[in-house]
């Protein structure tokens, strides 16, 4: 069971108690990053970006480089079509560790900068709408 908000950590990033939004009319799951930018290193092209931004309090300022990436056609919420890059991250949530496609985009006029969606949450989670942090909670409690 997991609730309609929560916090993850993304500990390859440095990045933990992170609010996010769980969202199953989402189809991917989607965190805020500026700077991104392709990078050649080494003759291979490298998509380079920073989580969050600087006004967040969670903000580490670390430049991410990855190889491993894509870019997707991704509807928005207003029915619109655009090019998003994509990258795996490793997403920690109930204590357990998982592998997530994220696209990155910027967020920061929503209120969360992680939208969970529900690719990542088939199968693995029911959502209850009246509950909050059930996996930061659990992790108190500890």
């Amino acid at each position: 069971m997991i609730g309609i908000i929560d916090k993850i950590d993304l500990p390859e990033v440095g990045l933990s108690g992170i609010p996010c939004k769980i969202d199953t009319g989402a189809d991917t799951s989607a965190i805020h990053c500026e700077r991104i930018r392709i990078k050649e290193i080494n003759g291979v092209e490298h998509l380079v970006f920073t989580l969050l931004d600087k006004r967040h309090p969670l903000y580490n300022g670390v430049e991410i480089k990855t190889d491993k990436f894509r870019e997707r056609k991704v509807k928005s919420s207003f029915g619109d079509y655009e090019f998003r890059y994509q990258v795996q991250l490793r997403m920690v949530i109930f204590d357990k560790k998982y592998r997530v496609a994220f696209n990155l985009t910027n967020r920061k006029k929503m209120k969360y900068p992680v939208l969970i969606g529900r690719r990542f949450l088939s199968k693995k989670f029911m959502v209850d709408v009246s509950k909050h942090n059930l996996s930061a909670d659990s992790k108190l409690a500890k």
